[in-house]
């Protein structure tokens, strides 16, 4: 019986102290790619395994004639000589990096039909074998390949759920632009349009505010407990002194910051509590409590995982992004949970023409569509 890391999570019972001698992912490090290989399967199956070095985040694209897989901060091989078996629709492999991305291109003999879920595996290292990929597909006939994308729009293996945390609130404004734009209607704006488009993509999805609601960080991140969220994302805009700066950018819980200028976010936005002096001692004692789960190895790793499809979402929809890294790590309070999660600067409201730009109907769509294609790409059961 497969059992997912949620499960494993919740089966385990970590105590505190177990939680803290964890280590924690090492974020920095740079996955690498190990082995390519073919196999036959029964019922005119290819399957088609990538080996890496750590744990990969990966999306799957069919180009005419080809299966691409993209892999996010993973460094190519050039050394590799990829394990072709007879027998299979593939004809060649071959790798193509462009930063920290590798493609992985097979080169098929027939279109392949779209991989459903089931038939992508995950696998942790076990004997001589690192993390594996296995991809099991087949040639697409007329009637697959017509049918393949109403079937990932609309069959999903049980109802995930996602709650969606709109940043500040009521007396706490956020970010204001110069042109008087408040944060907190901007991302509510875009957190309602967003839970729109999931339901309506097969997830259940909760708001923590569904109106000009102040909130505690600890209320916001005792929500995803409490709905037993698979996931969670917390939308957000930003500010910088430098007005020139614009773009996305995304993050996730680390007890360390990767950089200054994400520890000054972080700090920044767990400000939000400092609005209410009185209660604030309850607050940290709370989120000492809750800090638990996310040191785990497992949750960090879903964590990354979705925060690095995101960021290939954005870029793809042609999303200016903020320059630095495509995922950041900092102590965000809302994100300490035992839910796997995210914090999105959806843009600078310091940058005029952003700020103009976040205000549009046509642009916040536009980052929800990008969310929304992230969160489908997500591999929840793994």
């Amino acid at each position: 019986m497969k059992i997912s890391r949620r499960t494993l999570l919740k089966i385990t019972g970590f105590s505190a102290v177990a939680v803290a001698m964890i280590p924690r992912v090492a974020f920095a490090a740079r996955n690498l790619l190990r082995n390519v290989r073919t196999g036959v399967q029964p019922g005119n199956k290819t399957r088609l395994v990538i080996e890496t070095s750590a744990r990969p985040s990966y999306e799957i694209s069919y180009p005419t004639n080809q299966i691409v897989i993209t892999l996010s901060n993973t460094a190519a091989n050039p050394d590799l000589s990829p394990k072709m078996a007879s027998g299979t629709l593939v004809r060649a492999i071959t790798q193509a990096q462009s930063g920290d991305t590798l493609k992985i291109i097979a080169d098929l003999t027939k279109p392949a039909a779209e991989i459903p879920r089931d038939s992508i595996m995950l696998l942790s290292p076990n004997g001589d074998n690192d993390y594996r990929l296995v991809l099991d597909f087949a040639a697409a006939s007329g009637a697959v390949a017509a049918t393949t994308q109403q079937q990932k729009t609309t069959a999903l293996s049980r109802k995930y759920v996602v709650v969606i945390d709109a940043g500040h609130g009521g007396k706490d404004p956020g970010c204001i632009g110069k042109g008087g734009t408040q944060e907190k209607n901007i991302v509510l704006s875009v957190a309602k349009k967003l839970k729109t488009k999931l339901d309506a993509a097969g997830f259940q999805t909760y708001l923590t505010r569904s109106n000009d609601t102040y909130l505690k960080l600890a209320q916001r991140a005792s929500i995803g407990e409490k709905r037993h969220a698979d996931l969670f994302l917390s939308l957000h805009a930003n500010a910088n002194p430098s007005r020139a700066m614009k773009g996305f950018s995304i993050y996730t819980l680390s007890e360390k910051a990767s950089d200054e200028e994400a520890q000054k976010l972080a700090d920044a936005e767990n400000a939000a509590d400092k609005i209410d002096v009185s209660g604030f001692e309850q607050f940290d004692k709370d989120i000492r409590i809750a800090l638990s789960s996310l040191q785990q190895h497992a949750v960090a790793e879903m964590s990354v995982e979705y925060a690095n499809g995101a960021a290939s979402a954005f870029k793809r929809a042609k999303i200016t992004q903020q320059p630095g890294p495509d995922v950041r790590h900092a102590p965000f309070a809302v994100l300490r949970s035992t839910v796997p999660g995210a914090l999105i600067e959806l843009g600078h409201l310091s940058n005029a023409s952003e700020e103009k730009l976040l205000k549009t109907a046509a642009h916040q769509n536009k980052l929800v569509d990008a969310i929304v294609k992230s969160v489908r790409a997500y591999n929840f059961d793994v």
